[in-house]
């Protein structure tokens, strides 16, 4: 029952981060398992198992406050799926260090891109594009995502939200809305991959995986109403300071930087966060005041 509980808490926060920014679910909760002693690939494997009940619970929450794009999560969910399959198999055959310290750079630099972009890029109306992604845009990005997203424990929601935000051409509470609707075939996906990769020492625990789930299923309505009331312009700072934050931390750890510059460099970059989020905030109250209509404003009933 302590389990249970422990993890249900952990899936809560863990859904709350994700189902309001779009990301974080895999990296946090995947996170927690490796630090216990689990496998990574078991660890990967029971995450997204769990991640198949909050998917489609933050799904059926987003679509309620209309945070969906739908033809952008037809064309996104299957490549992702095959994606999954492919990286489940990888993780639970070959070692990942050198394609992970790979994709967390390229993580790091688009976060950065999005934090400048939404936190000190002020031009009003300049945020979301009025073209919305094309299937060639969106079909390569499924499948990137999918496949890092299994062998790395997680990463749809970062690429794909990181990606698509800073195409500028989905206002940032459709992206988070149709990143987390479309997770639900990938998570399904990965772990039928899982499943049948596995060997037989490798045995899931199936309480963890329930506390996960219910937990992200009972914090996926909060979320979606948070993702429909913040501005726009916040999200994406938020966002991007996530990425940032979370890229960073797993490069300095990857090469081995010694506890003071770790402190150092996360410290500037945790100020930098908060100076963006003060900006964004500051560009959307402006922004909401002005007679200009501004992209940061959120509409309800918006179709």
């Amino acid at each position: 029952m302590q389990t249970l509980l422990l993890f249900g808490l952990a899936g809560f926060l863990a859904q709350l981060v994700d189902g309001s920014l779009g990301m974080a679910f895999g990296v946090t909760a995947t996170t927690t398992l490796v630090a216990v002693g689990t496998v990574p690939a078991v660890a990967s494997a029971a995450v997204h198992l769990a991640e198949v009940g909050t998917a489609l619970a933050s799904g059926v929450a987003h679509w309620r406050f209309r945070n969906i794009d739908w033809r952008t999560v037809g064309i996104l969910a299957a490549p992702g799926a095959v994606g999954a399959v492919l990286g489940a198999y990888v993780l639970t055959s070959l070692p990942m260090g050198f394609a992970e310290v790979w994709i967390t750079l390229v993580l790091l630099l688009l976060g950065c891109y999005v934090l400048v972009r939404f936190a000190f890029f002020h031009k009003p109306g300049a945020l979301v594009g009025a073209r919305r992604p094309s299937t060639r845009f969106l079909g390569p990005l499924g499948l990137v995502a999918g496949f890092v997203d299994a062998s790395g424990g997680g990463g749809w929601g970062p690429v794909a939200t990181t990606t698509l935000l800073s195409s500028g051409r989905l206002e940032p509470r459709k992206v988070i809305g149709s990143v987390d609707t479309s997770e639900f075939l990938v998570a399904l996906a990965a772990s039928l991959g899982f499943l049948f990769s596995l060997s037989q020492e490798d045995q899931l625990n199936y309480t963890v995986v329930a506390g996960l789930m219910l937990g992200g299923v009972v914090a996926a309505p909060l979320a979606a109403w948070l993702v429909r009331r913040l501005p726009p312009r916040v999200l994406g700072a938020a966002a991007g300071g996530l990425i940032v934050f979370t890229n960073a931390r797993t490069l300095l750890n990857a090469v081995g930087a010694s506890p003071s510059v770790k402190t150092v460099v996360l410290s500037a970059l945790a100020v930098l966060w908060g100076v963006g989020l003060a900006s964004a905030v500051r560009s959307a109250r402006a922004e909401r005041r002005s007679d200009t209509p501004s992209d940061d404003t959120p509409v309800l009933g918006y179709p």
